[in-house]
């Protein structure tokens, strides 16, 4: 059983999370002070600590960067920061102090529960008491072969079911940087900062893009395009390639939604990437595009086993049979996604992504089946099957 050290000097405040955290299987220690706080984290080595941080003796920001320092690289305890301050300057301070979240009073419980069940698979013992294993580090493409066939929403909702169904660390890119619609989709404001934040910095580290991600309600970071075109001329390909690599050290996969122009840039995350969904719907102009996309990337030594063809909206009537479709590529559409309008449009236009909103709907199991898909290749490729042993052999 997971042990969470509770630090807070509000009666009410520990009163609630020791009820909410005992409903939920964990063990809690409660501090109601900084000093009495490093005494029990020493003494009692929690899993995880709740941090509030205005607090008597000695306040949150303190007790983190001590925690830190006295890790000395050695251990990691997650810690979720908790305070009354909106503002992003006081939560940029917590989490350069140290903390891995930052959550803002009063917030919900279901919010708080699946924060530190994320911390906890990647730093430290969960409650069954089985280790965190190493990221799998694995980069997803989507790559949308004309503007409104769907990539942006596939990208989305194949990240949510990654994270939701197969408890993966998942965090999603928009590298569309001049017109990105992840705010959109998301119901996200101007104020949350982006990939163009990071360009200036002189060194990417783990705290850097700590405070530059995005925590989604549905448990899934996210790394965002810039709020207005200009800023796009701001990435470059060098820098943004160094982020997507340090992103592969911290996350189980890094789902990147691509920009239909082959520029340098998108044409570096395609090669880089461990696959490329290729997005799609059955119509001509879409079919000269892939045409043209897929010789781009042969011209660049792409291996063609990384390439994945997604058909959207496969049941919608264009004159197109899928038949025809796959005969003039002359290759297998890997994936087929049918064509619920109301269902994505109503998602779009609420901000709220359907395998988040509607898990059950007939579209979000489609795209479930996918990222099932995504991650059985990727657990096949890393645990490759053993040889059976031959019949009958001898030592």
């Amino acid at each position: 059983m997971t042990k969470v050290l509770v630090v807070d000097d509000e009666a009410n405040v520990q009163r609630l999370l020791q009820y909410t955290l005992k409903q939920a299987g964990y063990m809690v220690l409660v501090a109601a002070d900084g000093q009495e706080a490093l005494r029990l984290w020493t003494a009692e080595s929690p899993g995880l600590i709740l941090l509030d941080v205005g607090l008597p003796k000695l306040d949150g920001y303190a007790v983190a960067e001590r925690i830190r320092a006295d890790e000395a690289g050695k251990g990691h305890v997650p810690i979720i920061m908790l305070t009354g301050e909106k503002e992003v300057e006081q939560k940029v301070r917590g989490l350069r102090a140290g903390a891995d979240d930052y959550l803002v009073k009063p917030f919900h419980q279901a919010e708080l529960l699946a924060r530190m069940r994320g911390l906890l698979s990647r730093f430290g013992d969960d409650q069954g008491g089985k280790k965190a294993k190493p990221p799998m580090g694995r980069m997803i493409a989507f790559y949308g072969a004309k503007g409104g066939v769907g990539a942006t929403t596939l990208a989305i909702n194949a990240a949510i079911a990654l994270h939701r169904e197969l408890d993966r660390k998942v965090v999603l890119v928009d590298s569309v940087l001049q017109f990105g619609d992840h705010r959109v989709f998301l119901d996200l404001g101007n104020d949350r900062k982006s990939v163009s934040d990071i360009m200036a910095a002189p060194t990417i580290d783990d705290d850097l893009l700590k405070s530059i991600l995005v925590r989604h309600d549905s448990g899934v970071d996210l790394l965002l395009a810039p709020t207005s075109p200009e800023e796009a001329d701001l990435v470059l390909e060098d820098r943004l390639s160094a982020v997507l690599s340090r992103l592969r050290t911290l996350y189980d996969y890094v789902i990147v939604d691509v920009d239909k122009r082959l520029n340098d840039l998108s044409l570096s995350i395609l090669d880089h990437a461990d696959e490329v969904h290729i997005v799609m719907t059955a119509d001509l102009s879409c079919l000269k595009n892939v045409r043209l996309a897929l010789e781009a990337l042969r011209r660049i030594g792409f291996d063609a086993k990384r390439l994945k063809l997604v058909l959207n909206r496969s049941n919608a009537f264009t004159g197109i049979s899928v038949q025809a479709a796959e005969s003039a590529l002359k290759r297998t559409f890997e994936t087929k996604i049918t064509n619920e309008y109301r269902v994505a449009i109503s998602a779009q236009n609420t901000g709220a992504p359907f395998t988040h909103a509607k898990p059950d709907a007939p579209l979000s199991r489609e795209i479930v089946e996918l990222a099932k898909a995504i991650d059985a290749a990727a657990v096949a490729e890393a645990e490759p099957a053993q040889l059976p042993a031959r019949a009958g052999a001898t030592g």
